[in-house]
């Protein structure tokens, strides 16, 4: 068992006592056997003999109901791939239940890989929580604020109106943190970004941007602004408070001191800077001035086409590597650090989930050990990073309730989604070709 405790514990032949959402102990088996045996109806035990115990994996970026979009423009820049492709496919099919259906998709993707956390901005929010809250997985929703108008709200003011009241509407929920998510400096005025940090903090909850993601957008705003986009967002007020900000690729050397001055925590998206060429960000810099960086996906539709938490975590560890020519650059129990705790770290939320301990919510996977790249084990983190896969997760547990059983998802119909997940690609292809 890995716990990701402060100490790192791992527990040989361990288990976790469970008492309603809170774990309430981890420890030994026998030690869990012997204070919480079978006959106490109140107590739930989760042991795995033949599996690793581990807290669940927390993707800090993602746009789950783009699942439906999987594929449909590859290979382009990130302008391209929005101005000529997104944002018209969007346009023309993005309603309210194409994001049920796609968000339907995305969890259950996401849950039989192992993540039970989840970070995500998109429109028509409140939707993504109804199905989030349904699915039984835990996510920080952070509604769409954009300036131009798009499939939910026409105007700016009108999305944060939206997002005020779905703010309200989940302001005390057990599974889902709202959120405010203005999509990022390019493409949302100075007044719009301030309003959106104002709406956050009134409420005490997160707002979530895309930051210096691409060198366009950090030669942009150093020609317009004649400062960084990280530099522009603090000068504007928008990075201070609880903030959650993805990319973070191009950043000047003073930008580390001030995103962790303000606490922001960063969203690494390995696969999609790679794929989009985007750059690489300086994660271990991040690490070192002391900024809370987890791992993200980013969207299923080109930037990436998965949302693969046991991927980004090989990936982040490779990728520092190659580049920095140095093989002992973020190592494994590092990265897996990035997916669990320190993600938790990245949202805010490492009070209630990151690591299995007494006191935190239950949110637990168990990946198996009995397929042939499981075999041998000599390291618990170097088998987590580099040779376990999605597809070896068996149990999910989030807030205390299984959702993933032997991997297959409890809470979702599986045939019902895959089924309109090709309704979808149809009407989707049909409106992409003009006819």
């Amino acid at each position: 068992m890995v716990t990701e405790d402060a100490q790192r514990h791992v527990i040989e032949n361990g288990a976790v006592a469970i008492q309603g959402d809170r774990i309430i102990e981890v420890g030994p088996r026998a030690t869990i056997d012997a204070k919480y045996g079978a006959t106490n109806r109140a107590i739930n035990r989760l042991d795995q003999p033949t599996a690793i115990l581990a807290p669940g994996l927390i993707n800090t970026h993602t746009h789950a109901a783009m699942s439906l979009f999987r594929g449909v423009a590859d290979d382009l820049k990130l302008q391209d791939w929005l101005e000529k492709y997104i944002f018209p496919a969007e346009a023309k099919n993005v309603d309210r239940e194409f994001v049920r259906w796609g968000t339907r998709l995305g969890l259950l993707e996401m849950a039989l890989s192992g993540t039970t956390a989840f970070a995500d901005m998109y429109y028509f929010e409140e939707t993504v929580a109804e199905e989030t809250k349904n699915a039984g997985m835990r996510g920080v929703l952070g509604q769409t604020v954009i300036g131009f108008p798009a499939p939910d709200y026409k105007t700016p003011e009108a999305a944060l109106a939206g997002a005020e009241k779905f703010i309200r509407a989940y302001a005390d929920d057990p599974l889902i943190v709202p959120a405010v998510a203005p999509h990022a400096i390019y493409t949302t005025s100075d007044e719009t970004l301030q309003a959106a940090r104002t709406l956050a903090d009134r409420y005490g909850k997160p707002l979530i941007i895309h930051l210096a993601e691409t060198k366009a957008e950090f030669d942009e705003a150093v020609q317009k602004r004649k400062k960084s986009p990280t530099r522009a967002l603090s000068d504007l007020g928008v990075l201070q408070g609880w903030t959650l900000a993805a990319h973070a690729v191009w950043l000047d050397p003073a930008d580390f001191g001030l995103l962790r001055a303000a606490g922001t925590g960063i969203s690494h998206c390995p696969s999609s800077n790679m794929k989009l060429a985007s750059g690489v960000a300086p994660v271990l810099k991040m690490l070192q001035a002391g900024i809370p960086v987890g791992l993200g996906t980013d969207g299923v539709a080109g930037s990436n086409n998965d949302v693969d938490m046991f991927e980004e975590m090989d990936l982040a560890a490779k990728l520092q590597k190659v580049t920095l020519g140095d093989p002992t650059a973020l190592p494994a129990d590092q990265a897996f650090a990035m997916a669990t705790i320190m993600g938790a770290q990245a949202l805010g939320m490492s009070k209630e989930i990151g690591s299995l301990e007494a006191g935190k919510r239950a949110d637990i996977i168990s990946i198996r050990l009995d397929a042939p790249n499981a075999a041998p084990l000599y390291n618990v983190y170097s088998q987590l990073v580099y040779s376990l896969k999605a597809s070896d997760v068996g149990e999910v547990m989030v807030n205390g309730r299984i959702i993933v059983r032997n991997r297959k998802m409890l809470t979702i119909d599986d045939k019902a989604v895959m089924a309109k997940a090709e309704e979808y690609r149809a009407k989707v292809a049909k409106s992409l070709s003009g006819n």
